[in-house]
């Protein structure tokens, strides 16, 4: 904690407002939530330091714009109402850029592409979308794939949808067999897989998901932190990252290379 912190805590106190919602940050830092186990764009490692695809873009944006970035825990679901109440400047974790979203957040430009895709057992008889029919299909609560698998249950005929606080949990469920598929975003679950041996991704759904850093609305930080992000793009340092975490550069025309106008509502 720093002299500015220290002192602006302090006043805080002085006038009864240091549990206030707005908090009471240096101004040099970056206030980051993060979900802390969606590897590999996000996860605490052993030492307990975060790691991840993300949290090298938001390190390397954060320190572009003149900024010291502090990464914390937060559920995905909470990193929404974290946002809001200005808790955090800014969160990591998969956070797909949505219409609804933009309504009470803002992002920066997208830097990842993403699909969706149906998960099941490498023993079940379940192919894709068209045999969940009847059957019980697990969520990560608050994602994009709950809000999918919600509007799709009738016409699929889902006997249930059941969501979970994390990925893990709804992924030992489906090996233990209390739901017959999992419906969440591809790559997540493909890295995932790697340790959790006996999954597989049935089926893609392709929906346009791209994922962004997510602010607080209208953000003073944002067009810094976004310009840091097109620089990124513009001089291979986005690309070098998703090489460090997938293995292979990103398509040439994907989010990831390309330089995007900051989402608006």
């Amino acid at each position: 904690m720093n002299f500015t912190r220290r002192n602006l805590l302090a006043l805080a106190a002085v006038v009864g407002i240091a549990g206030g919602a707005s908090g009471a940050y240096a101004a040099d830092t970056l206030n980051v939530g993060s979900y802390p186990s969606n590897p590999p764009f996000e996860y605490k490692a052993d030492t307990g330091v975060f790691e991840g695809f993300e949290v090298d873009i938001v390190t390397e944006a954060a320190k572009r714009a003149g900024l010291t970035p502090e990464i914390a825990d937060y559920g995905f679901q909470a990193l929404f109402a974290a946002t809001s109440s200005k808790r955090i400047d800014a969160a990591i974790s998969s956070i797909t850029i949505t219409p609804e979203r933009l309504k009470s957040q803002s992002f920066t430009q997208p830097y990842y592409d993403s699909d969706m895709g149906v998960a099941t057992t490498t023993a079940s008889s379940i192919k894709g979308l068209d045999d969940l029919k009847g059957k019980i299909v697990g969520v990560l609560s608050g994602s994009t794939g709950e809000k999918w698998a919600k509007e799709q249950k009738d016409a699929k005929g889902f006997s249930d949808i059941k969501g979970y606080n994390t990925q893990q949990d709804v992924l030992l469920d489906l090996t233990a067999g209390r739901v017959d598929a999992v419906i969440s975003d591809v790559p997540g679950m493909q890295y995932a897989f790697k340790k959790m041996k006996g999954l597989e991704v049935r089926e893609r759904i392709k929906t346009g998901e791209q994922y962004g850093l997510m602010m607080t609305k209208d953000s003073p930080m944002l067009p810094k932190i976004n310009d840091a992000i097109t620089a990124m793009k513009k001089d291979g340092t986005l690309q070098k990252i998703h090489v460090k975490w997938f293995g292979a550069e990103a398509p040439a025309d994907s989010s990831t290379a390309v330089e995007k106008a900051i989402p608006k509502a």
